[in-house]
C-alpha cells in the first residue's frame, strides 16, 4: 500500500469463487494472478481492457465506479466506502479517532458490490466482448 498501512480487503462469496478458479491453475504458485512464477505487472488489466475494445476504460475509473455507486445507489456511509477504497483521512483530528477497520461493514458492502456487479447489464456486454 502507498501509506505504508495494512490494508484487509474482505472478499465476498463471488470474488472467492472467482479466486479459487484462477487458484486452479497454478495451484502450487505463489501468486494467483502470476505467468506461472512471478506475479502479472499492472499493466495486464490495462492490455486486457484494450483488446477487448474498452481502452477508454482506467483502473482508477473502475474505483470512481464503485465510489459513485455506494453514494448514489446505496445507503452504505461514505466513511465504510472510503475505508473499502484504502484512502487515507485528510482531516487529522477525524484520523485521530477513527481508529477501527469497519471490517464487517465492508464485508457486506463488498458483497453488495458483488451481486450488483452480477446482475448488471454490463455482465452481459463483457461477456459478449469476451
Amino acid at each position: 500500500m502507498k501509506a505504508g498501512k495494512e490494508h484487509i480487503v474482505p472478499l465476498g462469496n463471488r470474488a472467492n469463487q472467482i479466486l479459487q478458479l484462477a487458484k486452479g491453475h497454478n495451484p502450487d504458485g505463489e501468486y494467483i494472478f502470476s505467468n506461472g512464477q512471478k506475479p502479472l505487472s499492472n499493466m495486464v488489466l490495462l492490455t486486457l481492457l484494450k483488446r477487448m475494445g474498452f481502452g477508454h476504460i482506467t483502473t482508477h475509473g473502475f474505483r470512481s465506479t464503485f465510489r459513485d455507486w455506494v453514494s448514489e445507489v446505496t445507503d452504505f456511509s461514505p466513511e465504510v466506502a472510503e475505508m473499502c477504497l484504502a484512502h487515507t483521512i485528510g482531516n487529522k483530528v477525524e484520523a485521530a479517532y477513527r481508529r477501527g477497520n469497519l471490517l464487517e461493514k465492508r464485508r457486506r458492502l463488498l458483497e453488495t458490490w458483488g451481486h450488483y456487479c452480477a446482475d448488471s447489464p454490463c455482465k452481459i456486454q463483457f461477456l459478449q466482448v469476451a
